[in-house]
């Protein structure tokens, strides 16, 4: 396949891997590209966000889904075919041996962090494992809280990671959660509006680091 891969890896659950993967998901397809979705937590929140999408928009042929243990990464991505410009990989929330067969494939690791310190603790573990793996990795910051005292410490906190955050964010939205629960993005779920020029700029930031 000669799609560009990108893993969502965060050990602590809730940080808004899901969040991130969709809303890049439907940025691509609004920009005509074919996006591959990739499922490799047990969880499977992001197949029943894909379920509920087809339920209400419709199936769409630039859209596929496959889901995959990590250990079964290789042959997964072999096995959805075709010249997908984007594959989309979800991972369980922790940070262990597995994960390094998805961190293997992946041209680019995203990161999500939400506004709390609890969320930057947790993140050392894979940031050493995309490190080891000698893979290029980014800090994404979401559900961000500008000019709070917590969301202060958390970029500060960030800032001395090893790994970078995007310039780009998603902040604290009440469109996130309704569009996920909805098998939309929230570019679809409210076409214009900062959530709208969040995500936009966020794909814009990733296509530009991956040559898209």
């Amino acid at each position: 396949m000669s799609g560009r891969i990108i893993c969502v890896a965060q050990q602590k659950g809730g940080a808004g891997k899901t969040t991130l993967v969709t809303n890049l998901a439907t940025a691509y397809l609004a920009e005509g590209k074919s996006v591959v979705l990739l499922d490799t937590d047990p969880q499977g929140s992001l197949g029943k966000w894909l379920d509920i999408r087809e339920e209400t928009v419709g199936e769409n042929e630039k859209l596929q889904f496959s889901t995959s243990t990590a250990y079964g990464i290789s042959r997964a991505l072999r096995g959805v075919g075709g010249e997908a410009d984007v594959i989309l990989i979800d991972t369980p929330p922790k940070a262990d041996s597995d994960v390094r067969w998805v961190l293997r494939e992946s041209d680019l690791v995203l990161v999500p962090i939400a506004a709390s310190q609890a969320d930057v603790w947790a993140t050392h573990d894979i940031l050493d494992l995309a490190d080891r793996a000698g893979k290029p990795t980014n800090i994404v910051l979401n559900r961000t809280r500008a000019g709070t005292r917590v969301g202060e410490h958390v970029a500060k906190s960030v800032s001395e990671l090893v790994a970078k955050p995007l310039q780009s964010s998603l902040a604290n939205r009440v469109v996130y959660a309704e569009a996920l629960g909805r098998g939309l993005g929230a570019m679809e779920a409210k076409k214009t509006g900062s959530a709208s020029e969040e995500v936009r700029a966020l794909a814009s930031e990733v296509s530009a680091i991956l040559k898209l």
